[in-house]
């Protein structure tokens, strides 16, 4: 089992950075960003962008994995995505991953800008932009004519993970089509209904038989169960996060601090 912290980019960029030098040294072994342009505009949420703080982060840790959980492909140009994936996965020595997903249209992340607001319309476009990425960061030269993309180049250089980092896919339980897009790719993080959380029976049953060897099961950690309920369910992963919301901040960094053994405090309300 492998643990790893799902951190709202929304307060003063320098205190991200810190957090993540800080949870390398407790011993997670992953730390990924939220990827928004806004979010609770009642409270004006100061809202930073994380690959530009991933790029920061990878200057001060050396082992923990770096990502975004989740970027919305429907509002980015896959092979911005691409790009940034790969220049990652340089300055981090081979430690960037991708996390993917149709994002929350609540947060006012799509309409709002032109992009399309729809599960269905983000769902066509990030099967294409997903095809995209992958042939860009394998370094193919791709020639696509699609739907929503045409793409007629190649991009260098490629990563430094061979043959391309890990993609992993997002979705909101109990949504079969998202576990099936999630299938054809490295890994897959559920997120359970209300409060985001999954029990390892909840997650047992939504993966049901898809787990293969090698395939990254990253599960939302819900109080009072053990990580070995959670390996028991198919987990690799088990992820702590928080809402943004109260004193959230300097409670995260009090589950940071006490390393990833520690069972996670429910999530802040």
């Amino acid at each position: 089992m492998r643990y790893g912290l799902s951190v709202p980019p929304f307060c003063d960029p320098h205190e991200i950075v810190e957090l993540a030098e800080q949870a390398e040294a407790a011993g997670w072994n992953g730390f990924f960003l939220w990827d928004h342009l806004r979010f609770d505009t009642s409270r004006r949420v100061d809202v930073h962008n994380p690959w530009v703080l991933l790029g920061a982060i990878a200057g001060v840790t050396s082992s923990m994995l770096l990502g975004t959980l989740v970027t919305p492909l429907a509002r980015r140009r896959p092979w911005q995505v691409a790009k940034e994936v790969t220049t990652l996965d340089h300055l981090s020595g081979g430690r960037a991953v991708l996390g993917v997903g149709l994002g929350d249209p609540s947060q006012g992340d799509f309409a709002d800008f032109s992009d399309p607001a729809t599960f269905k319309e983000r769902a066509e476009v990030i099967d294409e932009a997903l095809e995209v990425i992958d042939r860009l960061l394998r370094g193919e030269e791709v020639d696509h004519h699609g739907k929503h993309y045409t793409v007629a180049s190649q991009l260098w250089p490629r990563p430094v993970q061979q043959p391309r980092p890990q993609i992993w896919v997002a979705a909101r339980a109990p949504h079969p089509r998202p576990l099936a897009r999630a299938r054809r790719w490295d890994g897959f993080a559920p997120i359970g209904g209300g409060d985001g959380l999954l029990t390892p029976e909840q997650l047992r049953g939504y993966l049901g038989d898809v787990v293969r060897p090698g395939w990254e099961v990253l599960a939302p950690w819900a109080p009072g169960f053990s990580a070995e309920q959670y390996a028991d369910a198919g987990a690799t992963w088990l992820i702590d996060s928080t809402r943004p919301s109260g004193d959230w901040l300097p409670e995260l960094r009090d589950r940071v601090l006490a390393g990833p053994g520690a069972d996670p405090d429910p999530l802040a309300e």
